[in-house]
């Protein structure tokens, strides 16, 4: 009896357990995943395996490049769900399996149609983004960019201007530093020209930093714009390309590629083109003493061939260390063709001189950079990092001009004259920065950067001329320590920077060198009120180095009676920097507000002298400006297929100093304001409209008239958003015109420019992985 209960027992105790063993089982499930449209595999497709009771995963995998998985389940109680973002989600039922190998087959994913308008929704609210010490703008929103230059992108960002000169200023202030992804570059030092080689569609983001931390170089008092470009990293092969053209001669082709596996990134952009930017201009000489006048009206055109290569790597060593190594080349030619009639008038407005001035006008600009970046995070912290980075650049330009001057009337000779210019510049920058995180809260940053510009420029006048040598060596050193809290969180700064120049025009052996060492102390602070109002200020010490166009000598005699040079004994200016920012968030609407104040002193500024008839503008060191600001900008979404962005910049000036026995001092005022609406229409149109209106305002010679100007930007997604088509038109009504007006005691200036308006229309297309480009690439002016 004993013995049977024993047995009984025992059965009662092992049967289960080879019960549940038998229905636990492992199971092999297999299948393949495709897109519907054109049966090419998704890679990285989500397979989950979910509990049939509680609804929760039990396990789950992701397909691999062929699109294929395989996955073993220890149940039988599920059922399958293949998902992929921005496609329609799959579900297969427990009641389809049988056995322990489970085929499904080949899943086909479709689209799904309003997740896309969802996500496209999405990335339209989060086009502008708010850091402790600068502001990120997301720009493939902006319809307006199609065809656009990478200058005309950066009119589009608020608190920036671009003059029709090409010329950067940050809310008001032309002593900018711009830099690509994050460091100095050939395409940004060489001059605006130099950044031709962007094209609007490598642009991911454009960063503004109006007072930056004690990690940038000093340099620039104005703040610094960064631009980041496009450097995809999915897995497989992706790409896109894109083609437009436009009116004036505006086409361009542009083609970017990617490649990703397991430990390599492969990226690479190419594109070539044509434009054309017209100019009408108008210049008036005005001699007040014996009442004579010189006057032209012309018209200027240069047309530019362009052709641009990026190619890098990305080589994930392991887990945590990255090599990158990339290289551009870029090459252009340019050839500028201008007429211009000329009119001299005697104290009765009768004219006794006339003549047309023509030029001729032909360069080449090879365009070389390279970089050696390697990247080492550690497994202590995710933001821990030591990242080393190696520069080089170059850029050259040949160029040759011939102007002829055909007497009309009067008895002077007809007149030839000749010059030519052979221009090289080289740029070298190592960096190394430490990212140290500790006790959660606290982040030490170290680094130092050591920067070389080399500049030579052989420059002649009918045969007469000079060699202009610029050598600048720049040693950084900083370190910073944050605390970020929940609520509240500041960031100091302190960066030292020894500068040493050297300027020498060889054949006049005339040689100016000069050696400073700075500190540059930052802080940066913010506090959170609530979920929707933040505070942040901050505080900087900066230094605008002159550029090259400011130091070199030599004149450009495009219009012999308004002469432009340098000036090789320039110091550099020094400002300190304030600012306070308030953020405010509301259910539809965000609204900032910022106030700052930047103090200059040994301010450059060009100055006019006139002799003879003849005005030339030249820089020079003159005093103090204090300048004190509020600027305001917001977004505003009533309903879902609207928004409004505006900003608002308004600043006061006060400059005092002293040239020559004259006396600098005046104050002034000026503004700048800019609306953005933006439509979603049915059947996929998307609709833009801007406007901008920045100020006159005066400097101690000059006055710069007001201009109003608009865009308009359509775009429209066609086959399921593989293919994008886009219309540009900017300046609308060709109402942007840039005049200068000068009144002075002895003589009397005036200078207009205009380029008009641009149409542009584009196409882009996404294949493999990739996706269509929001907008087309241009050559950037």
């Amino acid at each position: 009896m004993c013995k049977q209960l024993y047995t009984y027992l025992l059965l009662f105790i092992v049967l289960p357990y080879f019960t549940v063993n038998a229905q636990q089982t492992s199971v092999e499930i297999t299948g393949k995943v495709l897109e519907s449209t054109n049966n090419q595999p998704i890679e990285y497709a989500t397979i989950s395996v979910i509990d049939h009771t509680t609804k929760k995963p039990i396990t789950g995998t992701v397909t691999n490049a062929n699109g294929t998985f395989s996955i073993k389940v220890e149940t039988h109680n599920f059922y399958i769900e293949v998902s992929f973002m921005g496609y329609t989600t799959k579900r297969f039922n427990k009641e389809k399996f049988v056995g322990r190998k489970i085929n499904l087959g080949t899943i086909l994913l479709s689209e799904d149609q309003h997740a896309l308008d969802e996500i496209v929704v999405n990335a339209e609210k989060s086009q502008t983004e708010f850091k402790l010490d600068k502001r990120i703008f997301n720009v493939g929103t902006d319809l307006s960019n199609t065809g656009a230059s990478a200058l005309e992108v950066l009119n589009n960002v608020p608190s920036v201007n671009v003059n029709i000169e090409g010329e950067i200023s940050l809310r008001g202030s032309s002593g900018v530093q711009i830099l690509i992804n994050g460091k100095p570059s050939v395409l940004s030092s060489a001059g605006s020209n130099a950044l031709g080689t962007i094209t609007a569609d490598m642009i991911e983001q454009i960063e503004v930093i109006t007072n930056p931390s004690a990690k940038y170089e000093a340099s620039g008092t104005g703040g610094i714009i960064n631009i980041i470009m496009k450097k995809s990293e999915k897995r497989g092969l992706n790409g896109s390309v894109s083609l437009n053209a436009g009116v004036p001669n505006s086409n361009s082709f542009g083609m970017s590629l990617n490649k990703r596996t397991e430990h390599f990134n492969i990226f690479s952009q190419m594109g070539f083109g044509r434009r054309t930017y017209p100019e009408d201009n108008k210049t008036i000489n005005s001699d007040l003493t014996d009442n004579t006048t010189v006057s032209s009206v012309g018209k200027r055109e240069m047309n530019e061939k362009f052709k641009n290569f990026i190619l890098g790597t990305d080589y994930h060593i392991n887990a945590l260390n990255v090599l990158t190594l990339s290289g551009s080349y870029a090459y252009e030619i340019e050839d500028q063709n201008s007429k211009a009639n000329y009119n001299e008038t005697d104290i009765t407005e009768t004219i006794t001189d006339s003549w047309l001035r023509e030029e001729t006008t032909e360069a080449t600009n090879p365009k070389l950079s390279y970089e050696l970046q390697y990247k080492k995070n550690f497994k202590r912290h995710k933001d821990q990092s030591l990242l080393f980075s190696a520069i080089g650049s170059s850029f050259k330009k040949d160029e040759s001009s011939i102007f002829n001057n055909t007497t009309i009337l009067g008895d002077e000779p007809d007149e030839t004259q000749l010059s030519r210019t052979d221009y090289a510049l080289e740029d070298y920058t190592f960096k190394l920065d430490y990212t140290h995180p500790f006790l959660e809260v606290f982040t030490l940053e170290t680094g130092s950067q050591y920067a070389i510009n080399k500049v030579t420029n052989d420059y002649a006048v009918d045969g007469l001329g000079d060699v202009f040598n610029f050598n600048q060596n720049v040693l950084g050193i900083y370190n910073t320590l944050a605390y970020e809290g929940e609520i509240w969180g500041i960031k100091l700064g302190l960066r030292l920077e020894n500068t040493e120049t050297n300027t020498l025009l060889k054949t006049s052996n005339v040689e100016n060198s000069k050696s400073y060492t700075n500190l540059f102390p930052t802080i940066h602070t913010s506090y959170k009120f609530s979920e929707n109002t933040s505070f942040q200020a901050g505080y900087s010490k900066r230094i605008n180095r002159p550029s090259l166009r400011e130091l070199n000598p030599f004149s450009n005699i495009r219009n012999n009676f308004s002469i432009s040079t340098g000036n090789p004994d320039l110091q550099p200016e020094y400002t300190d920097s304030f600012e306070i920012t308030t953020i405010h968030k509301f259910e539809k609407a965000s609204l900032n507000f910022s106030f700052y104040n930047r103090y200059t002193e040994d301010v450059i500024e060009r100055v006019n002298t006139f002799e003879d008839g003849v005005n030339t503008s030249k820089p020079e060191n003159i005093g103090t400006n204090n300048t004190s600001g509020l600027e305001m900008n917001g977004k505003y979404n009533p309903i879902d297929w609207f928004s409004l962005n505006g900003d608002f910049n308004w600043n006061h000036f006060n400059r005092k100093g002293d040239f020559e026995t004259t006396s600098f001092d005046f104050k002034g005022n000026r503004w700048s304001a800019s609306l953005t609406s933006k439509f979603n229409l049915p059947a996929r149109f998307d609709l833009e409209i801007s406007g901008n209106y920045n100020s006159s305002f005066k400097t101690f010679q000059n006055e710069i008239s007001d201009n109003l100007f608009a865009d308009v930007g359509l775009r429209k997604k066609i086959f399921k958003g593989k293919t994008i088509l886009n219309i540009s038109v900017r300046d609308l009504f060709a109402s942007r015109v840039d005049e200068t007006t000068t009144t002075q005691p002895t003589y009397y200036l005036y200078n207009s420019r205009k380029r008009g308006r641009f149409i542009t229309f584009g196409i882009s297309y996404g294949f493999g992985k990739g996706e269509a480009m929001e907008f087309s690439g241009q050559r950037i002016r």
